[in-house]
């Protein structure tokens, strides 16, 4: 209501309220110095300049959160001198069982616009590597490479599906150096031993070493084949062409894969194919290129271009 004074009877006809609720209401604000009673029976209530009374808020609230600030960094002081070489400016170390998928959920909860993942066996098992899944924050673009060797199991593909359920790329390579998140191009985890991730993880916060591991990334990434999990069931079409059919799209996902070399299995599991079918379908391939193994198959679908996105 846009007037100079109104009584509590007004006020709560104006915003939809009862009485008793706009005179509690109106006596907050004058507890906050932000409206005054004037004369009458029942009294009139006048609005107070808001920039005098709310700026005095204002500064308390600065002063509120520069304690909060002060504190955290005593905190932060305290947790460095207890944990000793441990925690420092450029390297964690995380040694014990529990601190490296603890610590990697709040990497990713703190992510706000790039994950960079690089998966390969051995994987992590027992109790902490079964925690509730926690995926990436609306509007941070995920981007992952598989090793295809490990590519079989149902928690890897679990993993993969919800990535790319969200907006993530994936893409499948023979091999990978070393197993790698960078987040936000500001820390990267990685383990301390390739062949034992559960011994322990390193947290890289150092610039330096960060481009330098981006750098790793992204030389995988573009070696490393396209695969989409959009699309896990055989397509309609009954077309034999091998541009325009559902059915021959997914021939042409099928042979892409066996060219990145990955394992039939491997194949299945991720196309939600059965054995039998893909079996069909590369089978399909070689009568048409009029190939009869699978590495004339290969040569022939490459040369005519069916290998291309």
């Amino acid at each position: 209501m846009s007037v100079r004074s109104a009584d509590h009877d007004e006020v709560a006809s104006a915003v939809g309220v009862s009485p008793s609720e706009a005179e509690r209401a109106l006596r907050h604000l004058a507890d906050s110095a932000l409206a005054s009673p004037i004369g009458g029976a029942p009294p009139r209530w006048t609005a107070v300049p808001p920039r005098p009374s709310l700026g005095a808020v204002l500064a308390r609230r600065r002063a509120e959160l520069a304690r909060v600030e002060a504190a955290v960094e005593q905190l932060s002081a305290a947790y460095e001198a207890v944990s000793g070489p441990r925690a420092t400016d450029l390297v964690e170390v995380l040694r014990s069982e529990d601190e490296v998928p603890a610590r990697y959920r709040q990497l990713l909860m703190g992510s706000s616009s790039e994950v960079l993942h690089l998966a390969k066996p051995p994987y992590v098992t027992g109790a902490s590597a079964s925690a509730e899944p926690v995926g990436v924050a609306p509007g941070v673009q995920m981007r992952s490479v598989y090793e295809t060797d490990g590519f079989t199991d149902a928690v890897s593909l679990a993993t993969a599906l919800r990535g790319t359920g969200q907006g993530g790329e994936l893409r499948l390579t023979s091999q990978i150096p070393v197993k790698l998140v960078i987040f936000d191009r500001a820390a990267a985890l990685l383990p301390i031993w390739g062949d034992r991730p559960s011994s322990g993880s390193l947290v890289v916060h150092s610039p330096a070493l960060v481009t330098a591991l981006v750098a790793l990334f992204e030389s995988v990434w573009e070696r490393a084949e396209p695969v989409s999990l959009t699309r896990r069931h055989d397509l309609p079409g009954t077309d034999r062409g091998p541009s325009t059919s559902g059915r021959d799209l997914r021939t042409r996902e099928i042979l892409r894969m066996m060219a990145a070399g990955m394992k039939d299995e491997t194949i299945a599991r991720i196309l939600n194919v059965s054995r039998r079918t893909l079996q069909q379908h590369i089978s399909d391939a070689g009568s048409v290129l009029g190939a009869r193994t699978r590495f004339q198959i290969a040569l022939l679908a490459a040369k005519r271009g069916w290998l291309s996105e």
